[in-house]
């Protein structure tokens, strides 16, 4: 072999050595990214199971408060359809509790017959039972929230010109400065309208939240979901706006918070007592906030807020409607227990998954009796007393399948128990009807897929899983009875 053979074969040498260098390189890139992953998963992990036993750690410091002993909480229902605490899901097992509390009978016995005596009378008792018992008090003198227009932008939603604003509420932290709270918000109007438009404030999870306002500028495809699947562009071209809260932004969703954001700041760093609010009326003090920066928007017409959120954001939406009498019209999906499924229709999820350590935060710390020595029928009140507290405004409550748990088996809804939450809208239906508006119109359980609209009162069961979205449509079309855009305003 010549020199030039060896100088090639040098160069090819160099070449594959590079090559290689190259890879093992990229290889250890590889594995310092893959590293990095799992670092930061592990990370996260860790930080989860701090959560975990924080809340844990809370909850039993509660239960000392009440005196209850962990021997005497029930056992939350098990998903293993063998295991002896096995979920309920016989509609004939159902009716552990029949005897609901009568929302039109005082605590004296005397009946409620006139307009006057539920308003001054039987409805401040409910809600002083909801406030000591399950959903808790909310402070008296609550700070005020000064909201900033963080950026707003025109731009072009699904062909429709609209102003969009992403908004941010600055909790007035005076009371104690070491802890910040403030309220995350995006509101999207049409850009061409004639006047201020109804707005329909949807609550979502911060991921969803995020995923709303960081839509891309450009023209998504047709009807493009932003929140839990629903298709916000059907709100728009209706002439109404479109608002997204996170309502995690100003109080997190586990026990470990309950001593900051908005709970946190109120009790000042301490922990709470047995009659404080927990999550769901804290988040329902949110959307009322919301709706006192709407009463300041130009752009908005604040007597006409539809609240929506699904699961426990549908909890949250009847919690938020029930007590702020401003909001016009709600779209509570898929709540179940805590929500609009009657406590005392034993199906699908139970007062003792309510008291466990993932969800207890939700409710009053007094509310964990119920799942130890005391029972779903020993409440002084059920959650048809608390669709009763929006009456006589409309209530659109909806849900999905009866089977499939909507968990273990995602093609259904039956762990929210769609018929207890029917059941408990039929409970309601005297209360509006003494106060002048029809309830559902009927006691008996619709076929899936039948529209109940015909009242003040609302139901709607489709045929899928844990969504919101099927049932989006049929509640736009129901809340076009009550929400006007401006252009419809002078018809």
């Amino acid at each position: 072999m010549g020199a030039f053979g060896l100088a090639m074969r040098g160069g090819c040498g160099l070449a594959v050595l590079a090559l290689c260098l190259s890879g093992a390189q990229m290889s250890a890139q590889a594995a310092a990214t893959k590293k990095s992953a799992v670092t930061v998963a592990d990370k996260k992990a860790e930080e989860q199971k701090a959560i975990w036993a924080a809340a844990a750690k809370d909850r039993k410091r509660m239960l000392d408060l009440l005196g209850i002993e962990e021997s005497q909480m029930r056992p939350a229902p098990s998903g293993d359809a063998r295991a002896a605490n096995a979920t309920n899901y016989d509609e004939s097992k159902a009716n552990v509790y029949p005897n609901l509390p009568d929302p039109l009978v005082l605590k004296n016995g005397q009946r409620v017959t006139t307009t006057a005596m539920w308003w001054k009378e039987r409805r401040p008792e409910i809600v002083a039972d909801f406030n000591r018992e399950v959903l808790g008090r909310a402070p008296a003198h609550l700070p005020k929230v000064t909201w900033e227009v963080m950026s707003s932008r025109r731009e072009s939603y699904e062909g429709i010109p609209v102003v969009t604003k992403r908004l941010r509420g600055h909790v007035d932290n005076s009371l104690y400065p070491q802890i910040t709270v403030n309220i995350d918000m995006e509101l999207t109007t049409p850009a061409n309208a004639a006047g201020p438009v109804p707005v329909i404030l949807e609550l979502a999870f911060a991921k969803d939240f995020e995923r709303a306002v960081a839509r891309p500028v450009m023209e998504p495809p047709a009807h493009a979901p932003d929140v839990y699947g629903i298709a916000f562009k059907p709100v728009l071209e209706k002439g109404w706006g479109f608002a997204v809260l996170e309502p995690t932004s100003f109080q997190a969703d586990n026990g470990a918070g309950l001593t900051q954001g908005i709970i946190g700041l109120m009790n000042k760093g301490q922990q709470r007592k047995p009659d404080d609010w927990g999550a769901l009326r804290a988040w329902a003090w949110g959307a009322s906030r919301a709706l006192d920066y709407f009463e300041t928007d130009k752009a908005v017409d604040a007597k006409q807020v539809g609240l929506a959120g699904h699961s426990r954001f549908g909890k949250t939406a009847l919690v938020a409607m029930a007590y702020d009498p401003r909001f016009a019209i709600a779209y509570v999906s898929s709540s179940g227990e805590g929500g609009a499924k009657l406590y005392r229709h034993i199906f699908g999820e139970q007062i003792t998954n309510l008291a466990s350590v993932t969800e207890y935060h939700w409710m009053a710390g007094n509310f964990l009796k119920y799942a130890g020595p005391l029972t779903p029928g020993d409440l002084p009140v059920d959650n048809h007393e608390l669709i009763a507290l929006c009456a006589p405004r409309p209530v659109f409550i909806g849900a999905g399948a009866s089977v499939g748990d909507g968990y273990a088996n995602p093609k259904g809804d039956a762990w929210a128990d769609p018929k207890g939450m029917f059941l408990a809208e039929v409970a309601a239906g005297p209360v509006y009807r003494l106060l002048g508006h029809e309830g559902l119109g009927t006691t008996q359980y619709p076929p899936t897929e039948t529209a109940l609209t015909q009242g003040n009162l609302a139901f709607r069961q489709h045929p899928y899983g844990h969504t919101p979205a099927p049932n989006w449509p049929m509640f736009l079309e129901y809340a076009s009875r009550y929400l006007h855009a401006p252009e419809a305003m002078g018809k």
